[in-house]
Formats: C-alpha cells, structure tokens, sequence
C-alpha cells in the first residue's frame, strides 16, 4: 500500500487570507495546522493568474505556452498529458470533485465533454477522463451545465435562484452591486449552507472515498469553487465577519493622489482599466469602473470572501476526518493551494487581469507529507510554482517524473531548495479581448519580480515593471527605468528568456469567453 494523495484547491484565493501566512480576518486551524506539520511555501507563484490556463498546468505540469491554454477560453485538448493519468496507469483509484475548468463553461450546445458528463448522468466514467475515473463538476453557482448545478435543481430546486447571476443579460460579467455597500458582485444568498457548493463538494469527495476499498491507492483532487467572485456565501455565515470591523489590506491605498501617483508608474493599462478606458479581459465586469470602489466596499468583500475561506476550511476538515475513519491518516499527503489571487482592493482594483503582482501572483501553498514519512516540518522561501505541482504528485506515488512535465518535485526546504537550484519561476499573460491584446511574461527570482511586456493596443514592447520585493513588498515603486537598475532588469529579463518555453502554434482558438 502507498501513500495517497488529497489535492485542495481553492479558486482565486490570496496568500494573506490563511492564518499561517499571517492573514488576520478569516480563521482557518485546519490548513494552519498542515502547514504546522508540513512545508508552507512563501513564494509559491502560478504560471498564470486566470482560471483555465492555471488549472491546466496543475494537471500537465507545463507552462501555458507548452499546454497551450493561453486564456480562458481555450479548452485544453482532451488528449493533453496528465498526471491524473500517470497515477490511474500505476494503479491508483482518481477522482477529481469540484470546479475542473479546463475546458469553457460557457457551452450551450454541449461541445464539450466536461460538461456533457452531467447532461448524461454520468460520475464515474467507464473510460477515464484525463485520466479520472469519477469525476462531479461544480461551479460558482446554480447556472450552467455541471453536476452540482443539476443535482441543486432535482434536490433542491427553490435554491437554484438564489445566488448571485454571475453572467447579465449580455452574458457579460454581471456589474450589479449588492450587499450593504453596493459593492459589485456581492449578494446576500439565503441558501442554506449545507447545500452551497462548497459543503457538497467535500460531501461528495466523502462519498467518492467511502466507495472505495481499505487498501486502495488514491488521487483525489477536491476542487472548491470559492472564494472566487460572487461573493455570496450563505447569509447564514454573514455574522462570522462583520465587515465594518475589517481593516483595509495593507495593499490599498486610501489617498486618491497617491492611488494616481503609483498607478501613473506603472503601464498605462492599469490607469486606463482604473479609470474605465480600457477593459483588457473577461475576468472583470466590463461596465464597472474600479476608480468608483469606495473602502467600505472593500472592507464587505473581504468580510466576505473571509466568510468563504472559512467554510472551505472546515469542509476540509470534514473530509480529514473522514479520511481518518477509514484509517488512512498516516499515509495521505495533502496538498492545498489555489489558481491564482485576487486584487481585493490593493491599489484601487478588485478581480484580476493582466496585473503580475503579489495579490494575484503570491499564493498559498502547502504541503503536509504522509505522516507515515517522518518529514520534518519547513518553511519554503524559494521560488515555486504551479508547475511543479504535477511532478510532486508523481515523486509522491513513486513514480518517475515525465519528461513532458516542466517543473520538478517541491523541495522540502530552503536547503532541497537551493541543492536543486530553484531559484526562479514564471508567469505568463496573453489576452485578446474586444481588439484589445495585452502580453506579459514574467520573471521572480532573487527577491526582484521583473515583468516585460510585448507589443499590443496600450504597449509598445518596452514597457516593463521591476519591483524590489525586500524593500517594496507592496510593488508600489516601479524601477523598470531606474538607470540604477538597468543592469539587473537586463539579467533578469536574459534569464527569463533563457528560461521561457517558446509559444506553441498554431495558437488555439478562443471557443467561449470562459
């Protein structure tokens, strides 16, 4: 018997919005006790900060020029590499529970198989999918095509109007405000709480491991929509965080002169998005202007999306518990992190877009090996990333990393870290929305995160951002054009490019907006 493996994610959460890494308004002993007998990573960053792109690297181990899942969008060929199928071909049982997203949710004519799995009532699928044997979709609500959406209708059909409507009439993301302070996206839900997604997510990965055997090896990737926008928890949860009692992020900055100032420093796409001249992608409403959010508005979203972290975290703590019923605790390995951040009021902004900063780009991560390992509790401070997510799980199983996957296995500490020269990782962002293109790649390496931006609508290709994370851990000083630092820019941008996988062509098609 080996070791099994439980895979969290979470969608669009922050590195500051777990206790372990010193976040202060949502409580989560479940995680922070993992990371306490675990390895915490403090710089663990994704290959992309969009959904599907992100999600794909997860699954192939590779970049999104490698994978080719440039955007949202673009749905990640069926036939792609993933370890999911690595692990089912040595034996061990699969199931992915939650969102999947890696092809396009936005599918009226059932194009896709992710979605057609639950038209046709199918979970657990005779030939694996992407290597999954069992496989239950869920979302951000009521709407669309996948599982908990259909099984909310035939159970519990009075709620399915009941959250947020995440699309408008347009089928744009929705504007519309709620709340106590009109803040866009947020909803008061009365669903009752154990029929939100994120209890039925960890209810069904409970029931995908009590179908299986005492000495299977497993897989399990438990997917949690939250705390991804809408932020519509069920109203039940409200009294937990009484937003007016939540301090503004360190991130934001309340004098508008100064919010120009350090906006003005950066590429002009950011002021422009700011001030509503420019929408560059899918991801935000596009009738919102963010120069309108007001600190009250910032404080009931975080309120909010704490809310939402909170219930993911003791969902988690369910499914450990059923883990150790079975008598499996000492030999599950649980590794938690999400697909990228979110703004949450640093700088003026909420949601994300092409924006190569710690909100979007720092995450949480953490890994507590098998306890059945004796690994000794760590903190990681080099740079990681999603990428090497996949080959993890192979060294975890015993198996030899791919040679199609382009990360490698966690170190367990600074010194595996450095014995195995990580020492950067990469980030990437290319969007073509409404004649509107925007490209980015970026590099984190020796505390400096340095972003180059290529030609399109509001660049010229010498635009760039270099922020020094020791002394401006809030990337409020940009010194791409420091001549003070022209020479580290230029290293750091070699090494990027020494490093960065070439773009795979053709391109593939947008099919949907997400």
């Amino acid at each position: 018997m080996g070791r099994k493996i439980l895979f969290v994610t979470t969608d669009q959460q922050r590195y500051d919005a777990l206790g372990c890494n010193g976040g202060t308004v949502a409580r989560t002993p479940v995680v922070d006790a993992l990371a306490a007998h675990g390895v915490r990573y403090e710089r663990a960053h994704p290959q992309s900060v969009v959904c599907m792109p992100s999600r794909s690297t997860m699954l192939t181990g590779q970049h999104p020029s490698t994978h080719g899942v440039w955007m949202n969008g673009v749905p990640l060929p069926v036939d792609a590499p993933s370890v999911a199928a690595e692990l089912r071909a040595a034996g061990y049982r699969t199931a992915l529970v939650g969102k999947p997203h890696f092809q396009p949710f936005l599918d009226p004519f059932g194009r896709f198989e992710e979605n057609r799995f639950a038209a046709h009532g199918q979970v657990d699928l005779p030939d694996p999918h992407r290597g999954f044997e069992h496989f239950e979709s869920a979302t951000h609500g009521a709407a669309g095509p996948l599982h908990y959406a259909r099984w909310l209708a035939a159970e519990h059909p009075e709620a399915v109007d009941m959250f947020y409507p995440v699309l408008d009439r347009a089928l744009e993301v929705n504007s519309l405000g709620g709340g106590a302070t009109g803040a866009p996206q947020v909803h008061d839900n009365p669903i009752p709480r154990d029929w939100y997604h994120t209890d039925w997510v960890a209810d069904r990965t409970i029931g995908w491991l009590d179908s299986l055997d005492a000495g299977d090896d497993w897989f399990a990737w438990m997917s949690f929509p939250d705390p991804h926008h809408p932020w519509d928890p069920p109203a039940s949860e409200l009294g937990r965080v009484d937003w007016r009692d939540v301090p503004l992020p360190d991130g934001y900055l309340a004098d508008p002169a100064e919010r120009d100032r350090v906006l003005d420093a950066k590429p002009r796409h950011w002021r422009a998005w700011y001030d509503g001249r420019l929408v560059s992608n899918y991801e935000a409403p596009l009738d919102w202007v963010p120069a309108t959010l007001t600190a009250e508005q910032v404080r009931e979203v975080n309120a909010r999306n704490a809310v939402e972290c909170e219930l993911i975290d003791e969902a988690l703590g369910r499914v450990l518990a059923a883990v150790a019923a079975r008598g499996w605790a000492d030999d599950v390995d649980v590794v938690f992190t999400t697909d990228h951040g979110e703004l949450q009021g640093d700088f003026g902004l909420l949601f994300k877009g092409p924006y190569h900063v710690d909100g979007l780009m720092r995450l949480p991560l953490v890994w507590r090996p098998a306890p059945s390992t004796g690994a000794a509790p760590a903190t990681v401070t080099r740079p990681v990333g999603l990428v090497d997510l996949a080959p993890t799980f192979c060294a975890i199983a015993g198996l030899d990393v791919p040679g199609w996957m382009e990360g490698r296995p966690l170190p367990t500490d600074d010194a595996d870290a450095e014995a195995r020269g990580f020492e950067r990782v990469l980030t990437e962002w290319d969007s073509e929305l409404f004649g509107i293109d925007v490209h980015l790649r970026t590099i984190t390496r020796d505390g400096w995160v340095c972003t180059t931006y290529g030609p399109g609508h509001a660049h010229d290709g010498t635009e760039g951002e270099l922020y020094d994370l020791g002394e401006d851990p809030l990337q409020r000083a940009n010194l791409w054009d420091d001549p003070a630092r022209a020479a580290l820019r230029d290293d750091l941008l070699a090494d990027l490019h020494d490093h960065q996988p070439p773009m795979r062509t053709p391109l593939a098609t947008v099919e949907a907006p997400v």
